[in-house]
């Protein structure tokens, strides 16, 4: 680990002397995916077995999404969640208190959300110091993070953090990157893009492939790319997470202070001990999670919009429905009927790739 450290220190130290301009390119090109070969091996260690996660760090996903807290020591993670799910996570005026992952659950909107209080990052996470390597393991399971800022120094926390989570392949409120990436045994190279290119061309590219030995592949770049979203690409092992940054002690702050923090992007101010802004936290929450309710109708029989069927990472297709209810149901699928916004009609006649919509109405009919 020591070894794998000291080489990602002093890759980040080479690509912090050199100047970036166009000779230069191909030089950190090669460095990027060095960096990111070292840092893979510390989030899939050599010699696979996993080892000891640590204790805590092994909380069983449950309900319908699952949101991370990340942040520094002490900036209100453990209230936040104390007060949102009525869950008692040791709470004190020191650092470090929490030092296990504390779930708690709440239901909002007819959906069940897993909430987990991860112990404080601290600056070197991503390179194994502290507990880091475990939350942010944890981190990239979420279906959300939530990453608390002390709204007195919101900005070098925000940049620390994002740094960390990056490290650790983490995409913030990122789409993949529209480059298509085929491996083949012969043919060379071949490089197109759909797009104008502002800094990949076919020596950048063929200079990031050689140093994964990869002499043979066909790349469509879609995008106006850059060396780090193709070695995303090459990677394979990002997750793309949404993110809402939570600026905590906004009643430390003035009305003024407060109208400029509301125009950071993606982002709410709070104040969890007061319990001030909840509701437009949870609305954001839900808009970040992009869960899908569809209520059940037996036939003859009103809807039941009790217990919604919750859909979620875009699987809101009637057969994702049908499956979410028992496995066995599209074997005698005939058709479905929908009420709701998704269709035209009141009720229409569907098949099973149809999309729902939320709080739509299904009735699954059966094959006789």
């Amino acid at each position: 680990m020591a070894t794998v450290l000291q080489k990602i220190a002093e890759i980040e130290a080479e690509m912090a002397r050199t100047q970036r301009n166009k000779a230069t390119s191909g030089h950190l090109g090669m460095l990027k995916a060095k960096l990111a070969k070292f840092r893979r091996e510390l989030i899939e260690p050599k010699g696979g077995g996993g080892g000891d996660k640590g204790e805590g760090f092994d909380v069983a996903k449950t309900g319908d999404a699952r949101i991370g807290f990340v942040g520094f020591p002490s900036v209100g993670k453990s209230t936040l969640l104390s007060n949102l799910a009525g869950v008692y996570s040791e709470v004190a005026a020191y650092e470090f208190t929490t030092l296990t992952t504390v779930p708690g659950v709440i239901r909002y909107k007819g959906a069940k959300i897993q909430l987990l209080d991860l112990p404080g990052i601290i600056e070197g996470a991503k390179d194994g110091k502290g507990r880091g390597k475990q939350v942010i393991a944890v981190a990239r399971t979420c279906s959300l993070i939530y990453i608390v800022l002390d709204v007195l120094k919101p900005l070098q926390h925000k940049r620390l953090l994002e740094k960390e989570l990056e490290g650790f392949g983490i995409r913030l409120n990122k789409q993949p990157p529209n480059i298509v990436f085929k491996r083949k045994d012969k043919g060379g190279l071949n490089l197109t893009a759909t797009v104008a290119q502002s800094e990949l061309d076919l020596d950048l590219v063929k200079t990031i492939l050689n140093e994964y030995k990869i002499n043979n592949a066909d790349i469509t770049l879609r995008i106006d790319a850059t060396a780090e979203d193709l070695i995303d690409v090459i990677e394979g092992n990002r997750v793309y997470v949404p993110c809402i940054y939570i600026l905590n002690k906004i009643d430390q702050i003035s009305i003024e202070e407060l109208d400029l923090v509301y125009k950071v992007p993606h982002c709410v101010p709070i104040s969890a001990h007061h319990k001030w802004n909840f509701d437009d936290l949870l609305e954001k929450m839900w808009e970040y999670l992009m869960l899908v309710r569809i209520y059940t109708k037996p036939k003859g029989q009103l809807p039941d919009y009790t217990a919604p069927v919750v859909l979620t990472g875009g699987k809101t297709t009637i057969e994702d429905f049908a499956n979410k209810l028992h496995r066995s149901i599209m074997k005698e699928f005939k058709y479905a009927l929908v009420w709701g916004s998704s269709v035209k009609h009141q009720p229409q006649k569907v098949g099973k790739t149809h999309t729902l919509q939320d709080e739509d109405v299904v009735q699954i009919v059966k094959k006789l």
